[in-house]
């Protein structure tokens, strides 16, 4: 058989093709580039918002827009003492020009409520995000809204967003008086509020239970976010209420259920320590190395993320925060079975 000679486009195709080839077959498995979603903020207003709580507008150095955000999103906070602490964004995302966040002053607490109230108008803050963990979905369906506290925080932009949305929704916001709940004020100007939001306080309605905070739910979805003790409860109740979906944000550390006791070893050769069933090998670590770097303590973030040398892990929290199975969150993950011993690449 004979074959007819190759033409100078053809000659010159039968060179290119390969090179061709070669170059798609490196975009494919060319590595996706991480996102640097960190900046520098500038606190312009510190404002008294309810007893021992404060709101911080944060504002970009240039006074220039802000990455756009969405109800639920938080920004983690590096703070001048180099802890890291995440605060839910509680302004207008319409508004570009500014952040809002508010604290409450834990007096007892780990210093970063603290710091965070002597922060005054032109300090600088490094920050992360926004991110969001606790989405709205406004999907048609009713939607039953419960704050506990400082936990308004995040619920008070779903509120607007389902206002303005025209969705059916309900608030349930309770503390301990009237005047240790922020933003009362801007949840009375909402429009329905006078018929769609219920405020109980301790000191006069006493402490609901879950029962009472979820009366009348019998379809749609619950956004909760407050104290460790309501969210357990109101997840333990939600099942007898016949909602569909049941979202939540916690603003302390969950509580380890079902634990068995373990080591973790500080590096080959270091310091052995002791993790009780009730307690995370985060709270152990940083007992014996204060400057263990922790945000969100519920294994999402990723900021507590240590290499692995040695045992089995039993992992636990997002798969993103963990990013490989050699590494594990220390603020959730255990190890495998109960008495091993974990060696961490501190």
């Amino acid at each position: 058989m004979t074959t007819a000679p190759l033409t100078p486009f053809l000659r010159l195709m039968d060179r290119v093709a390969p090179l061709l080839v070669r170059r798609s077959a490196r975009a494919r498995v060319r590595e996706p580039r991480a996102v640097d979603r960190s900046l520098t903020l500038v606190v312009r207003e510190v404002r008294p918002e309810a007893e021992d709580v404060v709101s911080l507008r944060l504002e970009a150095p240039d006074s220039g827009a802000l990455p756009p955000w969405r109800p639920g999103a938080h920004l983690d906070l590096d703070l001048p003492s180099g802890r890291r602490r995440q605060y839910s964004l509680c302004g207008d995302p319409a508004d570009r020009t500014c952040y809002r966040i508010a604290v409450r002053r834990i007096a007892d607490g780990e210093g970063g409520s603290r710091e965070m109230h002597a922060l005054r108008p032109g300090a600088t803050l490094r920050t992360q995000g926004p991110r969001n963990a606790f989405p709205l979905a406004l999907t048609g369906v009713p939607c039953l809204f419960v704050a506990g506290g400082i936990g308004i925080t995040p619920v008070l932009p779903m509120v607007r967003a389902a206002a303005a949305a025209g969705a059916d929704w309900r608030l349930v916001y309770t503390g301990r008086s009237r005047a240790t709940l922020p933003f009362l004020g801007e949840l009375e100007a909402v429009d329905g509020a006078r018929t769609r939001v219920t405020v109980r306080t301790d000191d006069t309605d006493g402490v609901p239970d879950a029962e009472e905070l979820l009366a009348g739910t019998q379809a749609g979805s619950v956004y909760l976010c407050g104290p460790p003790a309501m969210i357990s409860g109101v997840r333990e109740a939600f099942a007898g209420t016949g909602a569909t979906g049941l979202h939540f944000e916690r603003f302390s550390t969950p509580p380890v259920i079902d634990g068995a006791p373990f080591e973790v070893r500080l590096g080959p050769g270091g310091a052995v320590l002791s993790v009780p069933a009730d307690r995370s090998a985060l709270s152990v670590i940083a007992e014996a190395r204060p400057g263990t770097a922790y945000s969100c303590r519920q294994g999402f973030c990723g900021t507590c993320r240590l290499r692995v040398l040695d045992g089995e892990v039993r992992h636990h929290g997002s798969e993103a925060a963990r990013r490989t199975d050699d590494a594990m969150l220390i603020c959730v993950s255990r190890a495998a079975e109960a008495g091993g011993r974990l060696t961490l690449d501190v």
